[in-house]
């Protein structure tokens, strides 16, 4: 079955009608809202250069496990 899905809402105008297996290896500034220096500070501090490496990044994968497992353990609202 076919998936399908609209990242327009968070990509630039120009990488939303890329496939996605090619988003993969597009560059963070893909992104809307990330700027090319926001792009640079993310390569110097973190190597992360793809759409891809951003996320493989064992910070932010660990980031959002902490996010994930911080909400198991919120209380459910009364």
């Amino acid at each position: 079955m076919a998936v399908s899905v609209n990242l327009d809402a968070v990509l630039d105008p120009e990488f939303q009608t890329i496939d996605i297996l090619d988003l993969v290896g597009a560059p963070v500034s893909a992104f809307a809202g990330v700027s090319e220096a926001e792009a640079e500070g993310l390569k110097a501090a973190f190597g992360i250069e793809t759409i891809g490496d951003l996320a493989d990044n064992p910070l932010v994968r660990a980031a959002l496990a902490i996010r994930e497992m911080a909400r198991i353990a919120e209380p459910p609202p009364a």
